[in-house]
């Protein structure tokens, strides 16, 4: 080995430590890059006799090495998952958020406006002006409801976009680092280490991570990628397909998939992390729970409203009607139910039918049936039991509010379907009243004291305790027909016993006396100089039985004070123009009534309470995610310059090594001059 030779070996050296520098500093902003090392060794020694020793020849270089730390770079890919799953959670709940909790936007002050405007009515029930102030924001409330959900709706088809553009992209990652796997096997042969190659693939896998949480097995020298609880996006040289896709049990709802072969596996449930992660976790814990949490406060305004109303007389005389489209219209229990896509060949579809809206909860469900009429109930999405029933029930079985029956083709073991009670009941509110006369303000009932009663007698205005039932039209038009039928009747007071004892009587217009449903005539006894309630149950005919049967409705009133033997005290149908409030009065009530999630002994809460609570329940979950996007940045922050610290280019340590490169350089330079000045001064003495 020549002298020559040693100085050029320090040049190679040097020349090549040279290049990597420059190679680190050009790519000091590169996403990925992984600084690098020149390493050498000392060459071959060449021995110069026996007990002389060893002469070196130079250096050789041994290797272009990749600082690179594994441990860190995991934790940089793991950390940016929970970032962006955290960033697009966040960014999907803040706009909720502010669509429920926005005076311009949410529903709180039409609510309230609403039951205002009511109070208007009670304070001046024959006031016409108040009547239509009403009506109008009844309007406003009902397209609030409407705006709002429609605005939710938007939201739910842009998560669907996204996971399908999002799914597209990790295609596109998962398609690149199968590639680079194939690239670096075949880079590798020789040990050689193909330095940029496994930069990029590390950088890929990272930028996989902001889409969707993989986790990376290191399989010699491949990197086979895997979601959720160990479904495969790549194996080797070979990537799988991602894809978003309407959800076979709920069409508006995408799901997302991976194919494998002919198989498309549902991975929507076990996915975490990334942006895909975020929106998933967004849908199921914000979207869908407010979606459905707004349809039922809709649905249970609609229900309690109409309900009351229907309870009264209008400034017309007439019995009242609804103010809001009902809830059981024929479209609306078509619309609660989906059936799954791998339903039996022809098989019908469901009605969903609202028994008791206070027993109604904000969840979805699903009916699983194991024959043509036998079902099971299971809570969505934990799968609680809910119970069993059968189509054959009659009356058909309630779960929690709810009830279905078939509707179209015979159904088979397996169908199964997907019970939505709530999720549209804010779309499809709606005001069908349209003159403000038919607003029932009055109680259906009004007594009179007869004009020669004698005695001191008082009492207060009859109450009707059977309800009308607003679902079931012949049940009304029954209760209705026998009002007017035993209407106007008194009541007549009886001799009085030596105890204060005075006996009553029940009579109709024309002086009979008014049966019960059992035939026996209504009467009774009250203790003079106390206030004596009376429940009078007058019957008729239920025409819903075949054939039809005897029920009773009861009205309820007081007598205190002092009458005389045939004192009287009529009871009639409230006329028209009545300036009666009092059925004005117990609409406003529903504001403040527990009327919500009354189910399961639970206290349960108002419609305000309702709205207030879902508010507050978005709120602190996007104040949530707002705090996880700022601690999740903190950490990948760490995570970056915890990997930078090893694997980041620092300008100043390379341009303190180009120094010493530069000099080692130009000391080999001069080795080379020396042997040539040598060799030169060998040949000039010859």
């Amino acid at each position: 080995m020549s002298l020559i030779s040693i100085g050029l070996s320090g040049i190679n050296a040097s020349s090549a430590a040279i290049n990597t520098i420059g190679n680190n500093t050009a790519n000091v902003d590169t996403a990925g890059y992984s600084r690098q090392q020149v390493l050498t060794t000392a060459s071959a020694q060449i021995a110069l006799g026996q007990g002389v020793g060893y002469l070196g020849t130079g250096t050789t270089l041994s290797d272009v090495r990749r600082i690179y730390n594994s441990y860190l770079d995991t934790q940089l890919q793991s950390s940016t998952a929970l970032s962006a799953d955290a960033v697009a959670y966040s960014g999907q709940a803040g706009k909720t958020d502010t669509l429920l909790s926005d005076n311009a936007s949410g529903v709180a002050v039409q609510l309230g406006d609403f039951f205002s405007k009511m109070q208007g009515i009670a304070t001046n029930a024959t006031q016409a002006s108040d009547r239509s102030s009403f009506l109008t924001q009844a309007g406003a409330l009902s397209a609030r409801f409407n705006s709002v959900a429609s605005q939710l709706s938007s939201q739910n088809d842009n998560v669907n976009a996204q996971l399908t553009t999002f799914t597209k992209q990790v295609n596109e990652l998962t398609n690149t680092v199968a590639g680079l796997n194939k690239q670096i096997t075949q880079a590798s042969v020789g040990n050689s280490t193909p330095n940029t190659l496994l930069d990029s693939r590390s950088e890929a896998v990272r930028q996989l991570n902001e889409l969707v949480g993989v986790k990376v097995v290191e399989n010699n020298g491949n990197y086979d990628l895997y979601t959720g609880t160990g479904q495969s996006l790549v194996s080797g040289g070979t990537s799988y397909k991602m894809s978003a896709s309407p959800s076979p049990s709920d069409p508006l709802q995408f799901n997302v998939q991976v194919a494998y072969g002919q198989t498309q596996t549902d991975v929507t449930s076990v996915i975490t992390g990334g942006s895909i992660g975020g929106l998933l976790r967004y849908r199921s814990e914000v979207l869908v729970p407010a979606t459905n949490e707004l349809g039922r406060t809709a649905m249970v305004l609609s229900d309690q409203v109409n309900s009351q109303l229907n309870q009264g007389i209008d400034s017309k005389g007439n019995f009242g009607s609804n103010l809001y489209s009902s809830i059981n219209s024929a479209d609306a229990i078509t619309q609660r139910s989906i059936g799954k896509t791998a339903n039996s060949l022809g098989s019908g579809n469901l009605n969903v039918t609202i028994g008791d809206t206070s027993k109604l909860t904000a969840d979805d469900y699903e009916v699983t049936f194991s024959d043509a009429s036998n079902f099971t109930v299971r809570r969505l999405p934990n799968g609680e039991s809910v119970g069993a029933g059968a189509l054959s029930d009659n009356p058909p079985k309630q779960f929690d509010g709810f009830s279905v029956s078939l509707n179209g083709n015979t159904l088979a073991a397996g169908d199964s379907f997907k019970v939505i009670p709530t999720r549209t009941g804010a779309s499809g509110i709606s005001v069908v009243m349209t003159d403000a006369k038919d607003i029932a303000a009055a109680a259906p009932l009004t007594a009179t004291a007869g004009a020669s009663n004698a005695g001191t007698g008082s009492f207060t205005q009859p109450v009707l305790n059977t309800r009308s039932d607003i679902y079931s039209s012949t049940r009304t038009a029954d209760l209705r027909n026998a009002l007017k039928d035993s209407t106007p009747m008194k009541v007549v007071m009886g001799a009085v016993s030596s105890t204060g004892v005075q006996s009553y009587s029940l009579l109709n217009a024309s002086g009979g006396a008014v049966l019960d449903q059992n035939g026996n005539a209504v009467g009774g006894s009250i203790i003079q100089g106390q206030t004596n309630t009376l429940k009078l149950n007058v019957g008729y005919t239920d025409t819903t039985t075949t054939p039809g049967s005897k029920t009773a409705f009861q009205l309820e009133m007081t007598i205190s004070g002092s009458p005389v033997v045939n004192d009287t005290f009529s009871v009639g149908i409230t006329g028209s123009g009545s300036s009666d409030n009092r059925n004005a009065l117990a609409v406003v009530g529903l504001q403040t009534a527990k009327t919500v999630g009354v189910a399961n002994g639970g206290a349960g809460t108002s419609l305000s309470g309702s709205y207030a609570d879902l508010v507050s329940v978005v709120g602190t979950l996007a104040s949530q995610g707002k705090n996880d996007v700022t601690a999740t940045a903190a950490v990948v922050g760490q995570a970056k310059a915890s990997r930078d610290s090893v694997s980041g280019v620092s300008l100043d340590e390379e341009a303190s090594n180009l120094i010493k490169y530069q000099q080692y350089y130009t000391a080999s330079s001069q080795i080379i001059k020396a042997a040539q000045t040598i060799f030169s001064t060998l040949i000039n003495s010859l």
